[in-house]
């Protein structure tokens, strides 16, 4: 069960490394394909990763075992690295894959000059790399819910002589020959085959790459994918390059029936050669009006994500405006698949807790914060109230379901907080604890516009209610490692969908996520269990049953205040062919075109 992280704006500098490869300079005829992230990235190697941006540049190295159709709605799963579908037993214990040969890493000095072919062995390192302690990988605590048969006990042996045994066979993970992988788990998982799919994450990588670069494996990617990395500006400009190694590969994506869109792209793209473009070039560039203007430039092909700023300019009443019409701009809108939240850390002595007094505050914050405010103005109507965790784009999501969540009520809060002594005690009109020490709620968040004026709306409700806000402001990395330790009270974030499924989110509850997904720190032994049995059910309504109950101790508890469901706008310059959001998979790159013919109109 995986989830992706949504990452808040950095800042637009260049580390004090930057590293390059060679001078690029663009040739003749070439076709590069530029746009800008919000975000910096924080490395290159998959299994060190959980920031959405770094997950998008590792999608487009590395490969995984299997990915997504590109524009098949419902999401179809099928073949990557693996020749075909998984030969899977009876009890959904055994999953057996065969791997196509003469897939080649890109080429690297660690291989000494020669080839190098993607075999068995290079998917039983990969996987065991996420349960290296040394690794600290923030996809573990997934995996670790997939029961591989002997995996915990080489992790627990790490830990106590601080080597992983990488040579030592186990029986859930070994390479049957040269070509043929075999996971064996300890429990009925249906769905394990979503555990094979995200190469952002799963990107399959050589061990002699990884010994080579050792501590500086974050800035060394080596995969099988389309491209692969050219020149990185660290937090300013990454290039990439075609991987003249990739494999034969050609657009075979089956297109919705009821997707005009996806229909065009099926029959225009259909036969083509995989990847079509030469080039691709991603700026960071944290504020948004210099992303909107790159693009209105012809300095950026796509404008992924229209900040909210600009919704009223460039998509009056959610369509285009008639001046990009006329420059042939086109415009892509629909649900992100993802649910904006803000979590309470369950062990911050102010804010956590199970008592009825702790959890009455953390209601009373959530019912007196305004989501249909936040969702009207500084997110200018892109994005939906939230209910709960399920994201839409995802079969567990419920569209009619309603709860406490979603629910503002300012009297009620300050009732709540009346009734638990939550009152002024001291006559500076803030409301105090109940033992009369300061009630402070420290909330974390960075610096950015698009997070200035979501903590505007925040500050306004809190200080309706009486309770005093102090922002606690630092960049991406350093918010994310304290958030991973426990040592924020509050931070506000959002989770992309990473599977068909949806109920994967829920890990955000589960204790032994704690310190990867699960933020807060959550633990309450009842939910856990409800979990596991989620993820052993294969679908039906028991199994919904369960996610339902999920859902409502989430919402009792509040350990999280669930806040949105984004809808998000994609730009296009006409140039770009092909190009169709995927709620899931981020490995889009290979699969669009630039028309040099349909080049920048004034």
């Amino acid at each position: 069960m995986f989830s992706r992280l949504i990452t808040p704006a950095l800042a637009f500098v260049c580390g004090v490394a930057c590293i390059t490869s060679h001078a690029q300079t663009s040739q003749p005829n070439e076709k590069v394909f530029r746009y800008a992230f919000a975000a910096a990235e924080t490395g290159f190697d998959p299994a060190q990763l959980s920031d959405l941006y770094s997950r998008i540049l590792t999608a487009n190295m590395f490969d995984a075992l299997y990915t997504y159709d590109y524009l098949a709605r419902p999401l179809v799963i099928r073949p990557n690295l693996a020749a075909g579908m998984p030969e899977v037993s009876a009890d959904f214990k055994t999953y057996t894959v065969k791997l196509k040969p003469g897939v080649y890493f890109s080429d690297d000095a660690a291989f000494k000059g020669k080839k190098r072919e993607l075999v068995a062995s290079d998917v039983v390192y990969t996987y065991k790399r996420i349960f290296d302690p040394k690794n600290k990988s923030p996809s573990v605590s997934g995996l670790r819910e997939e029961k591989i048969l002997g995996m915990e006990e080489l992790r627990d042996q790490a830990t106590k002589t601080g080597k992983f045994d990488y040579d030592r066979e186990i029986e859930g993970l070994r390479a049957l020959d040269k070509y043929t992988v075999q996971f064996k788990l300890g429990e009925v998982r249906p769905r394990f085959m979503e555990a094979l799919t995200d190469p952002g994450i799963l990107g399959i990588v050589a061990r002699e790459v990884v010994e080579t670069y050792g501590d500086r494996i974050m800035e060394h990617p080596v995969g099988t994918g389309p491209f692969k990395l050219s020149e990185w500006r660290r937090s300013s400009k990454i290039t990439f390059v075609r991987n003249p190694n990739y494999r034969e590969e050609y657009f075979d994506a089956t297109a919705s029936a009821d997707s005009p869109l996806a229909q065009q792209v099926a029959s225009q793209m259909k036969g083509r050669k995989l990847p079509q473009i030469d080039k691709v070039e991603v700026s960071i560039i944290e504020e948004a009006q210099p992303r909107w203007l790159a693009f209105l430039g012809n300095e950026h092909d796509l404008m992924e994500r229209l900040p909210a700023a600009y919704v009223n300019v460039a998509i009056p009443q959610n369509k285009l405006a008639p001046n990009l019409q006329k420059r042939g701009i086109q415009m892509q809108r629909s649900f992100l698949g993802d649910v904006t939240f803000i979590y309470f850390g369950m062990e911050n002595p102010i804010v956590g807790g199970y008592s009825p007094e702790k959890i009455a505050l953390r209601r009373a914050i959530s019912l007196g914060q305004n989501s249909a405010e936040e969702v009207r103005l500084p997110r200018r109507g892109q994005a939906v109230v939230a209910q709960g965790p399920i994201m839409p784009l995802s079969s567990a999501y419920d569209p009619n379901m309603r709860s406490e969540m979603g629910v503002f009520d300012r009297a009620k809060a300050i009732a709540l907080l009346d009734l638990f002594g939550y009152t002024d005690k001291d006559g500076d009109g803030w409301r105090d604890l109940p033992d009369g020490k300061p009630l402070t709620l420290e909330y974390s968040t960075t610096t950015s516009a698009d997070y200035r004026e979501l903590n505007e709306i925040w500050k306004k409700n809190m200080d309706a209610i009486g309770i005093r806000v102090a922002f606690k402001y630092g960049q991406w990395p350093e918010l994310l490692k304290a958030s991973r330790n426990g040592k924020l009270m509050m931070w506000g974030l959002g989770l992309s969908g990473g599977s068909p499924d949806g109920a994967g989110v829920l890990a955000l509850g589960y204790s032994e996520s704690k310190g990867q997904q699960n933020h807060a720190r959550f633990s309450l032994p009842e939910y856990d269990e409800i979990y596991r049995q989620i993820n052993r059910l294969p679908d039906g309504p028991e199994r919904k049953e369960l996610v339902d109950k999920a859902i409502k101790i989430l919402v009792a508890y509040m350990p999280y205040k669930f806040v949105t469901h984004r809808i998000v706008t994609d730009l296009t310059h006409p140039a770009v062919q092909g190009y169709v959001r995927n709620p899931v998979a981020r490995d889009f790159w290979k699969y669009i075109d630039i028309d040099s013919q349909k080049g920048p109109k004034p």
